[in-house]
Order: structure tokens, then C-alpha cells, then sequence
């Protein structure tokens, strides 16, 4: 027996058909409908234009496209021979602006999706206002990253060799009033306890102590049954450099590195999204991933009961708010307000390169690659992270969120699988 689903209230819409024998899910089609053609607009354009065309996506991870998008213009410029160093100012002001982006999409995620999503798969209806907490959180954080970044979204301030912003104190004590007031929120609502308390926990029997709304998720889960669900491959990887993890793959406990010239993109049937692999395997990335590949010990704690489950999945995805709240407060107190903003000559203009950018975004690794001549873009390719979660898989092994969703009794519970993956079609069909 075949169901159809339509998946919406995720960043964009899905359908998936449902393979059913013997009253379980023996196979999923997922399915995307929407295109845009984004990656053929750019060919013909500037080589600057892209640093404007990317950002418009997607209305969420709008800044990690800006950043992927003037790395591999930076990449470029140096696979021609130029030198492009940027000051500490620059890149940390867009390691924090990243962050917050970060943070806005994984609570928003948590409280739009994944708490009412959970209370109606179980039965148990909330009249709690989910999304004005939701609300709360992302704009307070995005006001934060609009210091710097101009606006959000679709902020176009990173520009090859730094950023076109040049903050003063005044501004820089905004941001950290904003980031305190996040943490503060993260306290209160997510976790009920001190940061400082929170970050100490190091073993499985303490996560139970945590409060809050991400204590009541894991108590749900683990009172209905549902922690062991959601299980896939357990491998994991991430291409992108940043405080969450340095490039590499995890399979079962072993770290190994990576190299992004082995990432292959692949036409599917019956969908606009193409599916990718690194050297022929599938593998998971976003917050779990990064976890895993940089022994985060409170996500690897989890991981050694219940694999790569919803609750592990659910659980790292929140944790990285915990890390990149803390990270953002010591980006600003270090911030070197004295430095220049921007290393290169306003004028430059290189007519000939081929660049590589890679951005940790919400989802997990995001790839831009460009080929210019003549200061016009001959090719533009964007590899987002939801292909690697939602690749159909091929005749070896499912794709990554199918195999989770295998073997779930209803559509119900194997959409909300599917939703752990903080799935976005947006970007996959761009």
C-alpha cells in the first residue's frame, strides 16, 4: 500500500510517499515540485552579483549562503595567485553574525516544529504559545546580527578580503546586551538551570535533571517510547571550519579527515532535488554531525545509548544553541574594534578563477563553487545540506532520512522523523 503525504511547516514543502507491508514503512519517496534556477540566473552575471543573488535562496539560511559565497570568491582569488588575508575583526564578525543565524533557525525549529509536533504525535495537545517564545528568541538574536550585518535577511555586508561594517563600542555593547538576553531566555525557558550548570553535565543520568522545554522533550520522548526511534546510517560528515568542529567523517567512534573535491552531486527521479555523496556513501550532516566529528562529549554521551535516534538528533541541534551563545559572547569581548574591516583595494577586480566556499549553515555543510572568465560567472554550484539528509539513496543503501523513517507504524510518526532533520526544500531546489 501506497500513502501520499504532503509535508508542510517545514522551510518550504515536501510530499512523501509512503511504501507500506505488514502495517510498517518498508520504503519513502521524497519528493520536492518547487524550482527556481538560481544556480542559472548567476551564469552571465558578475562575479560580484553573486555575493546578492545567494543570499535570496533562502529566507533562513540566507547569511551562510553570503559567507559560502565570498569564501569561494576568496578561494578563487587566491587560486590566482593574489593574497587574500582578512583581519581577526573581519572574521570574527562573520563567525558571530553566522552564529546567530544559527541560533535563530534551531530555536525556531524547536519551538515552531518540533514541541508541538511531538505534543500531537502523543496525544498530549499544548494551549502554550509556542510561537511567541519562538518569535522571541529569533528576534532578539537577529537584531544582534543586524548590527553588523546591516539587515536581515538577505544582508550583503561580506565583501572578498573582510566586511563593510565598522562598528563602534556602542554598537558592540548592543549586541552583547542582545546575546545576554538570549541567554537569559536559553535558561529560563530551554534548559531551567545556569548555563554554567548546564554546560557540567556529563553523563546520561543528569540530562534527565534538565528543565524546561527541552527537559519536557526529552522526558516525552523517553516516557513514549520514542528515543530509540529515528535510527539511520551513524555516519556523519562535516566540511566546514568552525568552533562546532573542525572538516572530517565520523563512522561509529572513528574521526577521519575529508576533502571536498570528492563531493559528487546526482540527478534523482521523480524530484527537483539532486542528491550528493562523498565517495559514494551517504552521510548525515547538521548539528549531530558536527557533534559527533568534534566529540562534543555531551551529544557523544547520548549518541553511546541512543545512536544517531530523534532524541540524539533533536537534543544536538539544541545543544549547539547552548556552545554558540557562549562562543558569540567571547567573539564580542574580544572584538578588535581597532583593526581594519576590509584588506583589499575597493577597485580589485580578478577576471579569471575557479573558488571553493564552504559554510557550516543551520542545516549542516553548505558548498558554493564558481567559475569566472572574464569577470563573468561561467558556472555557479550550490550543494546544500539537505541533499545529504534526503538523498533517495541508490541500490546499496537508502538515503539517510528514508532509512530513519523505515520501519515506523504510521505516517505520522515517520513525518516527524522526517522533521528532526530541520528539513529545507527551499534550498535543496534552488
Amino acid at each position: 500500500m501506497i500513502v501520499r503525504q504532503l509535508i508542510e511547516k517545514i522551510e518550504g514543502e515536501a510530499e512523501l510517499d509512503f511504501t507500506f507491508n505488514e502495517g510498517k514503512i518498508e520504503d519513502v519517496r521524497i519528493n520536492f515540485g518547487f524550482y527556481r534556477g538560481m544556480e542559472e540566473i548567476l551564469v552571465g552575471k558578475d562575479a560580484r552579483d553573486a555575493l546578492v543573488i545567494t543570499p535570496r535562496v533562502c529566507g533562513i539560511c540566507n547569511h551562510a549562503h553570503l559567507i559560502a559565497a565570498v569564501r569561494a570568491m576568496e578561494n578563487g582569488y587566491e587560486n590566482a595567485g593574489m593574497t587574500v588575508e582578512l583581519t581577526d575583526k573581519a572574521s570574527d564578525i562573520r563567525e558571530f553574525t553566522l552564529s546567530c543565524e544559527l541560533m535563530q533557525n534551531h530555536m525556531t525549529w524547536f519551538y515552531m516544529t518540533i514541541l508541538p509536533r511531538l505534543k500531537k504525535l502523543i496525544g498530549e495537545p499544548s494551549s502554550e504559545n509556542y510561537a511567541l517564545k519562538a518569535s522571541y528568541f529569533s528576534s532578539t538574536i537577529t537584531k544582534a546580527l543586524s548590527i553588523f550585518a546591516g539587515q536581515w535577511p538577505h544582508s550583503s555586508y561580506a565583501v572578498p578580503g573582510g566586511v563593510t561594517c565598522d562598528p563602534t563600542y556602542v554598537d558592540v555593547m548592543q549586541a552583547e546586551n542582545l546575546v545576554d538576553e538570549c541567554l537569559r531566555f536559553f535558561e529560563q525557558m530551554v534548559v531551567g538551570m545556569p548555563m554554567e550548570k548546564y554546560l557540567e553535565i556529563d553523563s546520561n543520568s543528569f540530562l534527565y535533571d534538565i528543565d524546561g522545554d527541552l527537559g519536557s522533550v526529552l522526558q516525552l520522548m523517553g516516557m513514549n517510547e520514542l528515543a530509540d526511534m529515528g535510527q539511520s546510517h551513524d555516519r556523519f560528515i562535516v566540511f566546514g571550519d568552525s568552533v562546532l568542529s573542525k572538516p572530517g567523517k565520523s563512522i561509529g567512534t572513528t574521526v577521519s579527515s575529508v576533502d571536498v573535491r570528492y563531493v559528487e552531486e546526482s540527478i534523482q527521479n521523480g524530484t527537483l532535488a539532486k542528491a550528493v555523496n562523498y565517495k559514494q556513501k551517504l552521510y548525515e550532516v547538521g548539528p549531530l554531525a558536527r557533534a559527533m566529528v568534534g566529540k562534543e562529549s555531551m551529544v557523544k554521551q547520548l549518541h553511546k545509548r541512543y545512536k544517531d535516534s530523534i532524541l540524539t538528533r533533536v537534543f544536538a541541534r539544541v545543544h549547539e544553541v547552548a556552545l554558540l551563545l557562549n562562543h558569540s559572547k567571547e567573539l564580542l569581548q574580544n572584538l578588535k574594534l581597532d583593526e581594519p574591516s576590509f584588506t583589499l583595494s575597493g577597485d580589485l577586480k580578478v577576471l579569471d578563477f575557479e573558488g571553493v566556499g564552504v559554510a557550516e549553515a543551520a542545516r549542516g555543510s553548505l558548498i558554493h563553487k564558481t567559475t569566472v572568465k572574464e569577470g563573468l560567472i561561467q558556472n555557479y554550484e550550490i550543494i546544500v545540506p539537505t541533499q545529504w539528509n534526503l538523498s533517495h539513496g541508490d541500490d546499496i543503501e537508502r538515503g539517510v532520512a528514508i532509512e530513519a523513517m523505515v520501519g515506523s507504524t504510521t505516517t505520522e510518526e515517520a513525518s516527524f522523523i522526517f522533521r528532526t532533520f530541520d528539513v529545507c526544500s527551499v534550498c535543496t531546489t534552488q
